[in-house]
């Protein structure tokens, strides 16, 4: 009995457009309903397409995929779902970017033999492009981070009212609760940021920082 055909898809994050995929799956006619498609990272098999396309493949399915880095980018577990799908449930993998990975072409021994010879040399040079990409991107943050380039959110600005905020709860008629909400911050980020500019407008005399499970106000 003829299996079922079914189609696997990745791109990386959800801006990006799988119709590139989609467009060199067509010609295999896979329904629609077979087409399971994730906006994930490759790093792991944690996503929610391919854990219900795994359930649903059985002995002499065929599972198409562009190429082999959209199964995923770690060389250890792309081995190790190759076994599960091929070994395991008895389907078959065409990766079509990599003709010599077709598990439904030569299914003697030698055939089985290159397909997963070729498939370890492929997800093992995918690991190593990952690998480097991390380290690269890794050498120009800590270069960035040398010549003094800060990273992360910009800090929230004061708002342009704040002299009039601060001296009502210079004049205890606020309390530092209600002087974070009118400046859009946490209590305890607002004595953070009225510590750091002290010099220039100093804290009310007498005020403390936040303490755990309640809001500070001033004595």
């Amino acid at each position: 009995m003829e299996g079922n055909i079914y189609g696997y898809i990745r791109v990386s994050t959800q801006e990006q457009n799988a119709e590139r995929q989609l467009i060199a799956l067509q010609p295999f006619n896979i329904p629609q309903k077979n087409l399971y498609i994730d906006k994930l990272s490759g790093k792991n098999f944690n996503r929610p397409s391919y854990k219900k396309l795994l359930r649903r493949l059985r002995r002499g399915d065929l599972l198409i995929t562009k190429s082999i880095d959209r199964l995923g980018r770690n060389y250890a577990d792309v081995i190790d779902q190759w076994r599960i799908i091929t070994h395991d449930k008895r389907a078959d993998i065409k990766v079509l970017d990599m003709p010599l990975l077709d598990t439904t072409y030569c299914k003697d021994l030698l055939g089985t033999f290159i397909s997963d010879l070729v498939l370890q040399i492929m997800s093992f040079t995918a690991q190593l492009e990952r690998d480097a990409l991390l380290l690269r991107q890794a050498e120009g943050i800590a270069a960035a981070k040398a010549r003094g380039t800060v990273f992360g959110k910009a800090p929230l600005p004061f708002p342009e009212n704040f002299d009039e905020i601060f001296q009502r709860w210079r004049n205890k008629e606020l309390t530092s609760k209600e002087v974070a909400k009118l400046c859009g911050f946490g209590v305890r980020t607002l004595y953070e940021k009225t510590r750091a500019m002290r010099g220039k407008s100093p804290i009310p005399e007498g005020a403390t920082g936040p303490s755990r499970g309640r809001s500070a106000t001033l004595p």
